[in-house]
């Protein structure tokens, strides 16, 4: 597990842009966080990384939103969803074993449809400065490159 520590919204930002500049087709991320903790933000960054050049918005009404970009990023949202089989229109292997990248917020709802392998990050407001400070907690579930910890730990060093 990954600690870090991002004590403005822009550097929440990069650690998703670096996610989005390294990580393989195929990668999975669970993010999860009460509202406002900065779900959205990483999903903008992990965009920008991808080289996206639409606006990124949370897809809490329509559950999924696809944005092209060096790959393909499926942004799903299921914060407003009650159980699971609302989620069998979605044909979510489809996308979660496909040629892009999948990003699902509030993925803590229904852990049962997340796939073995994926990255977790969990959001926290740091209690010292709700409005401004986080903790993201990254947790590797399954087999996969470790390279991308490096990367992110070197992102939150002081001084980045």
């Amino acid at each position: 597990m990954l600690m870090v520590n991002s004590v403005r919204e822009e550097i929440t930002r990069k650690l998703g842009r670096v996610l989005g500049e390294m990580s393989p087709a195929g990668t999975v991320i669970a993010l999860n966080g009460e509202l406002g903790a900065g779900k959205t933000v990483f999903a903008r960054g992990v965009a920008e990384g991808l080289k996206v050049n639409e606006v990124v918005s949370s897809p809490s009404y329509v559950l999924m939103n696809i944005y092209r970009g060096r790959l393909e990023l499926y942004h799903f949202d299921f914060y407003r969803l009650e159980n699971e089989e609302e989620l069998d229109e979605l044909g979510l292997d489809e996308y979660f074993y496909g040629e892009g990248i999948s990003l699902v917020e509030w993925a803590g709802k229904f852990p049962g449809v997340m796939p073995p392998t994926r990255l977790e990050i969990d959001i926290v407001k740091d209690p010292r400065d709700l409005d401004n400070s986080r903790v993201l907690y990254f947790k590797q579930i399954g087999k996969q490159n470790g390279f991308l910890f490096e990367e992110l730990n070197k992102v939150a060093s002081p001084g980045n």
